[in-house]
């Protein structure tokens, strides 16, 4: 079986190109931004250098499986390592363009952002894009890898970034609306959140375009505008 690094250093090889990883964090919960981020590897190996740093390499994967302890950690050492962009879109665009849309949108956002990082670099970007969508309307050559995060080295270390930035800004958030339970929750459709939702009604980084946030307001209630 392929290790973490062998696809993702296959591509290197085969294209010369610049290996760029993206992936998103926020599609499903029903407030907050959806973020993606987009990175690139500085050097042109994995790995090396002292066992502190070795350790510290084995923290770049899936952010799923890490503690919020171990993703804080691996998000310094994936800004030391990787050139980096990302993208964020709120709640209110969102429910304007639909969340596919918008994930799209945060990923376009993420590649304009570490373009700026690369300028000067001539041998092109190959972005692997963690799922089976490419990014559509994009003119760079793109790859779809599923199940990428846990795959490819720079998905996953684009996995943290994405997650790490997302959940500090919804413990901002937590602290601007105290009575949802953001920092714990991060926006999702928790039992506390929903007890929340019906208690108090919506605020204004809730998506107002998922239906379980539309049908906490009173007046919505016995309405069905959602599409």
């Amino acid at each position: 079986m392929e290790s973490l690094f062998d696809f993702e250093q296959l591509k290197r090889v085969e294209t010369g190109m610049i290996i760029v990883g993206i992936d998103e964090a926020g599609r499903g919960p029903l407030a907050g931004p959806v973020v993606a981020a987009a990175v690139s590897l500085k050097y042109q190996e994995f790995g090396g250098g002292n066992l502190a740093e070795e350790k510290a390499w084995k923290l770049v994967r899936d952010s799923k499986k890490l503690s919020e302890k171990q993703r804080e950690k691996a998000f310094d050492f994936v800004l030391e390592h990787f050139d980096v962009g990302v993208g964020i879109v709120t709640a209110e665009t969102i429910d304007r363009i639909n969340i596919l849309q918008a994930t799209f949108l945060a990923m376009k956002e993420a590649v304009s952002e570490l373009r700026k990082k690369l300028v000067g670099t001539d041998t092109g970007m190959l972005l692997l894009v963690d799922g089976n969508q490419e990014i559509p309307n994009l003119s760079v050559r793109q790859e779809t890898v599923v199940g990428g995060d846990a795959l490819v080295r720079s998905i996953a270390a684009a996995s943290i970034i994405a997650k790490v930035t997302r959940d500090r800004m919804m413990a901002h958030y937590d602290a601007e609306y105290p009575a949802y339970g953001f920092a714990k929750h991060k926006g999702y459709g928790t039992k506390e959140h929903m007890d929340a939702l019906r208690r108090i009604g919506a605020c204004p980084i809730h998506r107002m375009s998922f239906k379980p946030v539309f049908y906490s307001v009173p007046e919505n209630v016995n309405r069905n505008l959602l599409k």
